[in-house]
């Protein structure tokens, strides 16, 4: 059976745990110390994506409305009209 990642995302994400570990592994729009071990296994595996390294897509995030639900099929308006 094909290995599912390859040699680099290994490297990669082995490269975002010892940032992780030592307290400077960095989020990337806020710029915030990342501390969650699932977290710094995601942000090594996207480097490897960009780098071009044999890792499954990423899975696909559901689309949200607005105020955090989710969007339906029904239109938005008063009950009964």
């Amino acid at each position: 059976m094909a290995r599912r990642y390859g040699a680099k995302a290994q490297k990669k994400v082995e490269r975002a745990m010892r940032e992780r570990k030592r307290g400077t592994l960095r989020s990337g729009r806020s710029g915030r110390k990342v501390t969650s071990r699932k977290q710094a296994i995601a942000i090594g595996l996207s480097e490897a994506r960009r780098a071009g390294s044999k890792v499954p897509a990423a899975p696909r995030r559901r689309r949200r409305g607005p105020r955090g639900a989710a969007v339906s099929a029904r239109p938005a308006g008063p009950i009964g009209v």
